[in-house]
Parts: C-alpha cells; structure tokens; sequence
C-alpha cells in the first residue's frame, strides 16, 4: 500500500504532468479558469484526469487536500479579478 502523502508534485506526476517546480507554475499560470468552472470541468484535462480529480475530490480521498490547492491555484485569477485582492 502507498503510504506517500499527497504533495502538489505528487499530484502533477499521478496526472501524467510534469512534476518540476517551474513546469508546476508555469501550468498554473497558463490554465486559470473562471471562477464557475469546477477544477475537474476545466478543458484541458483529458478523460482520466478528469475522472480522477472528480474522484478524488468527490470521495474526500487522501488526494482530495491537493486537489483543492490545486483548484484554488487555478482560479486565483479569478478570485483576483472578483475580490480586487
């Protein structure tokens, strides 16, 4: 059984990304989503990705606390752009 703790890293190599800390952030910055479209929704994920976001955040799995740092990062612009924060 994997006992590893979810990490933002860890999250980007089970999606098939690349994991490193400049392709992390340069993803993030180039993905923002509006603030109405669920993380798992977004259109560039591919069918597996998808499923396995929905999933995780849908069964509170051990992934679901990364998944939702995940989200937040990706709609940061969007919070942004509605809080002037």
């Amino acid at each position: 059984m994997d006992e590893t703790s979810p990490t933002m890293t860890h999250l980007f190599e089970q999606l098939g990304l690349d994991a490193g800390p400049e392709a992390i952030a340069g993803f993030i910055g180039a993905h923002q989503l509006p603030g109405e479209v669920h993380v798992h929704e977004a259109p560039f994920w591919n069918a597996g990705q998808r499923q396995f976001l929905a999933e995780s955040i849908g069964a509170d799995a051990k992934w679901a606390i990364v998944v939702d740092q995940l989200n937040e990062s990706l709609h940061a612009d969007a919070v942004r752009h509605q809080t002037g924060f």
